[in-house]
């Protein structure tokens, strides 16, 4: 067994990190370092509750996963890193690419795995977009749209609308991450970022426009949008596909449900996609069925089997370039071509 030991126990800890791991076979929970002693107990009862410092230095944890607000990602990791330990982070794997580096470097130097938690590549919906545009049956895209909102008016005191944060630290890795999985790295990109609550101190609002040739990829948030807009829509020379609604994970997992429960990462098939055909003829495209054990299952064989990382730190290195050259473009009301 992989003792695992997982720094922070909020929302990313409760609803996603713990339960994956305690579901996945060959990795234990062994250890959770948070001040909330009485809801580790509660939820996995005999799971200790310590400090990241004590379960960093503890020998017997293999696996430390950081689900911490942003700005504590880097030093976590680079403790962790050199005290042996192999390192799963939520996203972003850091606020700074510079920092990205560093810590990929220190890995590579240690012999460690370093992975970022992009759980959303086995998301329903997405896998169903990766599998239509796979099949041929889009032609060549031409458009690519992903746009995931909420309506959130006010202002909260979470960390998440601090400095080291925002809608594009937030949302945007996994949206670039999806899209980077799908298209690759794009030949310039162009962004608009705002805050549109007047009082919030980071951005609530993002739009990027990523370039590849005659293709376009755009990838919108706002937090002030209440009428759902599409999940996915891609138009190809072959047809269009619109698909609404968002994984149905996450709020299962929030709500206190099972990974186990066989109907888990089923969607609802009234959300199902809608595949437009040049000749105006309408086809439902079933959803795939949502997976996000399948990444901490991916650990668990880089670990034990030697098998590739379920996601390459250099995949969030590069979506975190993409996020910098996407703030210069703002601030500098430019296309930012990309190297």
């Amino acid at each position: 067994m992989i003792r695992t030991g997982l720094i922070g126990f909020g929302l990313g800890g409760t609803a996603f990190h713990a339960p994956l791991i305690a579901a996945v076979d060959g990795l234990e929970l062994a250890a959770i370092a948070t001040s909330r002693s009485e809801a580790v107990a509660a939820a996995y009862p005999g799971v200790p509750a310590t400090s990241a410092e004590a379960l960093i230095a503890d020998p017997a944890i293999e696996l430390i996963v950081i689900s911490t607000p942003n700005p504590t990602h880097f030093p976590l990791a680079e403790a962790a890193l050199a005290a042996g330990k192999h390192v799963v982070i939520d996203k972003p794997l850091t606020p700074d690419a510079n920092d990205a580096e560093t810590l990929i470097a220190l890995a590579k130097a240690q012999g460690r795995l370093l992975v970022p938690f992009h759980n959303r590549r086995w998301d329903s919906d997405f896998l169903t977009v990766q599998a239509l545009v796979d099949s041929g049956r889009l032609g060549e895209v031409l458009l690519f749209e992903a746009h995931w909102d909420r309506f959130r008016p006010e202002l909260s005191q979470a960390w998440k609308e601090a400095e080291g944060a925002g809608q594009l630290l937030d949302l945007g890795p996994h949206m670039i991450d999806q899209a980077l999985v799908l298209f690759g790295m794009p030949e310039a990109v162009s962004g608009d970022l705002a805050s549109q609550r007047g009082n919030s101190p980071v951005d609530d609002y993002f739009t990027l426009t990523l370039f590849y040739g005659a293709r376009r990829v755009v990838l919108a948030s706002s937090r002030m949008i209440a009428a759902p807009r599409p999940r996915f829509a891609l138009h190809g020379r072959g047809g269009s596909f619109v698909k609404f609604g968002l994984d149905p994970q996450e709020a299962a997992m929030r709500a206190g449900g099972s990974v186990q429960d066989p109907a888990h990462g089923i969607e609802n098939p009234r959300q199902h996609g809608v595949l437009t055909l040049p000749d105006g003829s309408l086809e439902t495209i079933a959803s795939e069925r949502g997976e996000y054990r399948r990444f901490y299952a991916g650990v668990a064989a880089a670990l034990r089997e030697g098998a590739p990382a379920p996601v390459a730190a250099t995949d969030a290195l590069a979506g975190l370039k993409l996020i910098e050259a996407a703030r210069q473009s703002a601030a500098e009301g430019r296309r930012i071509v990309l190297a």
